[in-house]
């Protein structure tokens, strides 16, 4: 089969589009063609080694998961022997989230992994597309700022891959959303229901006077101590980008009845009822998939090109297999 491999850590010139054994599914494992797959800040990371953590966890000298990618959609053409859940030709999107794997023409998940059937009204790249960024800002907004009804919300990098749909899921879940992006995606922002809209180009909003129940920062970009005077008094902080800083903050903050900074490891607390309920709020059109550019397989690496430029708006796509 045709998938990309990694036998190095670098630049995106270490991506090769190789031809490998396909795999076999165990007896509790199913066997996914793939069909759309995506490349993120998180894949970029992982392939150059940065932070150095990354190493310690994926490979020392080089990377211990050859084929790359994490989210994926597609169909299912055989299942183990124990499996029960799934069944050939069932359409199905989910994580990979501690073997990868997902950027190839095919891929084995044991069914204990987050797995989960596609909307009928969902085309695969709008499947992996709220797979990848819905997911992450789901655990964040819901599971560790307990986002409420009439909360003020505020979302720095709200037309990313996690960010936009963070905007969509703060409305779902009844906040004042207030988008931070560049002047050239306020439409989009706006668009995806963002109450207010901030160019982070014309104005700082840590130093507006506004104050917010929850800043999540979806990109990375700003820290809680530059956020902490923008916190309503029990405010909570949050960024998906784990740093030292980060680390201190949560320390320092964890018993705090006051301001303080949250965090969650996304892709490993992942379950299928995420995605099940992700995949509602798409069927009833609370949730709507942000695809800024589709790559075939062979180009992955002109992908993680683009995705390191910071430009990107919402999900980049991978296209494995056309649709049938």
């Amino acid at each position: 089969m045709k998938a990309i491999i990694s036998t190095q850590y670098g630049s995106p010139d270490v991506l090769q589009f190789a031809e490998i054994a396909q795999p076999m599914p165990q007896a509790d494992e199913v066997l996914i063609k793939v069909h759309a797959a995506t490349v993120t800040p998180s894949d970029c990371a992982f392939r150059k080694a940065d932070p150095f953590i990354i190493r310690l966890m994926y490979g020392l000298t080089k990377p211990r998961l050859a084929v790359p990618g994490v989210e994926f959609a597609g169909e299912i053409v055989a299942v183990g022997s124990a499996v029960t859940t799934f069944k050939a030709g069932d359409r199905v999107c989910g994580i990979s989230p501690d073997r990868f794997g997902a950027q190839a023409e095919y891929l084995t998940l044991p069914v204990s992994k987050p797995l989960t059937l596609m909307s009928p009204h969902q085309s695969y790249a709008e499947a992996v597309g709220i797979v990848d960024g819905a997911a992450t800002a789901l655990l964040f907004l819901r599971d560790v700022a307990k986002v409420q009804r009439g909360q003020r919300v505020l979302i720095n990098g709200a037309s990313g891959a996690v960010g936009a749909y963070a905007v969509q899921i703060a409305k779902y879940y009844g906040a004042h959303v207030t988008g931070v992006c560049s002047a050239a995606n306020v439409e989009l922002v706006r668009s995806l229901g963002a109450d207010a809209v901030i160019d982070y180009t014309r104005e700082d909003f840590a130093k507006s006077g506004q104050a917010y129940d929850v800043i999540f920062d979806a990109v990375g970009k700003r820290t809680y101590g530059q956020c902490q005077r923008a916190l309503t008094p029990q405010g909570i902080y949050m960024t998906t980008v784990p740093t030292l800083g980060t680390a201190v903050a949560l320390l320092r903050t964890a018993r705090s009845r006051g301001k303080r900074a949250g965090f969650t490891t996304a892709g490993l607390k992942q379950n299928r009822a995420n995605l099940d309920f992700l995949t509602e709020l798409f069927d009833q059109g609370a949730l709507r998939a942000v695809i800024d550019r589709c790559y075939p397989l062979a180009q992955v690496a002109e992908a993680h090109r683009y995705v390191e430029t910071g430009r990107k708006k919402g999900n980049v796509i991978i296209t494995v297999a056309e649709a049938a």
